[in-house]
């Protein structure tokens, strides 16, 4: 049996704005059969932490198979071929 498609998808959920490339992008992962590690980056900081450590400037962000695709228009480039 093929071993579960599986990916992590970090996204932004403020209190008062769910970033909706985030929402598209973990749609898209279910659509597509992944079993997707949520992580919801839930304050300014840790949105601005995370894109320093990883040196994007945008999220959501989308790692499969421990590779960065990027964010919901990358996903969705990766998820046609």
């Amino acid at each position: 049996m093929p071993a579960a498609k599986t990916a992590e998808l970090y996204r932004m959920v403020l209190p008062d704005h769910t970033c909706p490339f985030g929402l598209r992008a973990k749609q898209m992962l279910e659509d597509a059969g992944y079993e997707v590690h949520d992580t919801v980056l839930s304050s300014r900081a840790e949105v601005d932490a995370f894109e320093e450590t990883h040196g994007v400037e945008t999220t959501p962000q989308v790692f499969i198979d421990g590779e960065r695709v990027g964010g919901s228009d990358d996903l969705a480039r990766y998820l046609s071929r």
